[in-house]
C-alpha cells in the first residue's frame, strides 16, 4: 500500500475535474439562429425577482439562480435571485474561467451545459430548432475552451430527434474537437433502445469516444419544476437529496444495464455524471442477485452473458463530488472508471475552496488511488494532453 493521503499540500500533479459546468451567455442563441427563429429562440427574461431561461416562447422556463453559486454563501442561495450581471464571469468568459480555476487550485474541467441538463428537448419538440440550437450550443462551447491550452475540456450535446440528426451531430462534434457528447435519450430519440441505435453505438465504440448521461436527463415523465411551487420547499431538498445519492439515475442505470446493448459493444464508455458513487456497489449486488434468479424464466439468460456487475466495471464510468461513503465503497467499483469533479458553478461547488472538499473526501485513502480519482481516470477517458507533474514539483 502506498503512504496515505492527508493533505492537498502533497498533491504534486494537476487536478483535473470530471464534471463542471458553463452558464451559456443571454445572446447565444439570438446571435447564432436563423431569423425565422428568433421568436422562439432561447432568451434571458429580467425580472426583479432574478434571471430566467425562456424556450419556445414561453414553453417552460428555467431560473438560473441555483446554476450561479460560485462564490455566495449558503445564505445566498436561492433559485430566483440571481442575474447575468451578479453572478461569476467565470460562468460565460474563458478568461474569468481560467483565473477561477486558478484560484481553485484546479488545472482542467470537463465541460457540461446547464440550460440542457434536462436534455435538448427543452428547446422544443420542433425537430428543426431543436437541432439548430443544438448546433449552436456546440459551436460556442468549442468558441469557449478555444485558447485554454487544453484546460477547458468540451462535450457537445446531441438532439433528440432520431438517429439520423443524433448520429449527424455526432460526427461533426468528433471532427471538431469535442472529447464526448451527452445523450439524453437513446440516439433513436426514444427513452426505449431500439436496433436502429446501433449504427450510433457502432461509431462511438470504434473511436473510444465517451458518451454522458447527465443527472436530469434521460428521465421518463420529463422531470419538470414548477418554479413557483416547489424550487422554496422542504420537499424540494428532499427531491435534490435523493438526486444527488443516486435516485434519478438508479432507473436510468437499470434501463442502459439491461438493454443489451453492452453484450453487442463491449467497448462502450458510458459516463454517469453528477450522480455520485455510494449507490452502485448496492445496486449492483441487488441486479446480479435478481439476473441471477430471474434470468432463466424470463429468457434473459439468451440475451445477456455477463453479469450485471460485470458490465458495470467493463462500461461504466462515475463521477462524484462530496461522497466519503462512495469513496469509501471504492474497492467494489472499477476504481480507474471512478472521476472527482466540482460542479462549478452550481450548487454543489465549493468554489474556491475545493481542496478543502478534496482533503474530506479522500483523507486516510492511499495516495496512488487518490490521483487516480484526481487525474489519471480523467485523463485516460478524454485522451488529455495534461502534464503527469505540476510545474516546479
Amino acid at each position: 500500500m502506498s503512504e496515505l493521503f492527508y493533505d492537498v499540500a502533497s498533491i504534486d500533479y494537476p487536478i483535473l475535474d470530471a464534471d463542471a459546468h458553463v452558464n451559456e451567455p443571454p445572446d447565444l442563441w439570438l446571435e447564432r439562429l436563423p431569423a425565422k427563429w428568433h421568436d422562439r429562440a432561447p432568451r434571458v427574461e429580467h425580472s426583479d425577482r432574478g434571471d430566467l431561461w425562456v424556450f419556445d416562447g414561453g414553453r417552460e422556463k428555467w431560473p438560473v439562480g441555483l446554476t450561479a453559486t460560485a462564490g455566495l454563501s449558503f445564505f445566498q442561495y436561492g433559485p430566483m435571485c440571481q442575474t447575468y450581471e451578479t453572478m461569476r464571469a467565470g460562468s460565460y468568459d474563458t478568461k474569468a474561467r481560467l483565473e477561477d480555476l486558478d484560484a481553485d487550485g484546479i488545472w482542467a474541467q470537463v465541460l457540461y451545459p446547464s440550460v440542457t441538463l434536462k436534455g435538448a428537448r427543452i428547446y422544443s419538440e420542433d425537430s428543426e430548432l431543436q437541432r439548430a440550437c443544438v448546433r449552436a450550443y456546440n459551436e460556442w462551447i468549442l468558441e469557449f475552451c478555444e485558447g485554454s491550452g487544453g484546460r477547458l475540456v468540451p462535450q457537445a450535446i446531441l438532439p433528440a430527434t432520431g438517429l439520423a440528426s443524433a448520429v449527424h451531430e455526432l460526427e461533426w462534434a468528433m471532427k471538431t474537437g469535442h472529447k464526448g457528447c451527452v445523450l439524453s435519450a437513446f440516439p433513436n430519440g426514444s427513452l426505449d433502445p431500439a436496433a436502429e441505435d446501433d449504427g450510433f453505438w457502432g461509431i462511438v465504440e470504434e473511436a473510444s469516444y465517451p458518451v454522458a448521461v447527465h443527472i436530469g436527463s434521460f428521465l421518463r415523465g420529463g422531470g419538470t419544476v414548477d418554479a413557483n411551487r416547489q424550487w422554496n420547499s422542504l420537499a424540494f431538498v428532499g427531491r435534490a437529496a435523493w438526486t444527488k445519492a443516486g435516485g434519478q439515475t438508479l432507473s436510468v442505470t437499470c434501463d442502459l444495464l439491461f438493454s443489451v446493448i453492452f453484450e453487442r459493444f463491449p467497448g462502450l464508455k458510458l459516463v454517469l455524471v453528477e450522480a455520485n458513487i455510494g449507490w452502485i456497489p448496492s445496486l449492483l449486488e441487488q441486479a446480479d442477485d435478481m439476473f441471477r434468479r430471474y434470468r432463466w424464466y424470463t429468457g434473459a439468460v439468451k440475451e445477456m452473458r455477463s453479469m450485471p456487475s460485470e458490465v458495470f466495471h467493463r462500461n461504466f464510468f462515475a463521477t462524484f463530488m462530496v461522497d466519503t461513503v462512495g469513496v469509501e465503497l471504492r474497492h467494489r467499483m472499477n476504481l480507474d472508471h471512478l472521476l472527482w469533479s466540482t460542479d462549478y458553478p452550481h450548487s454543489g461547488s465549493d468554489w474556491p475552496d475545493s481542496r478543502v472538499s478534496i482533503e474530506r473526501v479522500f483523507r486516510g485513502v492511499p495516495r496512488d488511488e487518490v490521483k487516480r480519482m484526481l487525474h489519471d481516470n480523467c485523463k485516460a477517458l478524454y485522451g488529455l494532453a495534461v502534464p503527469e507533474r505540476l510545474p516546479g514539483r
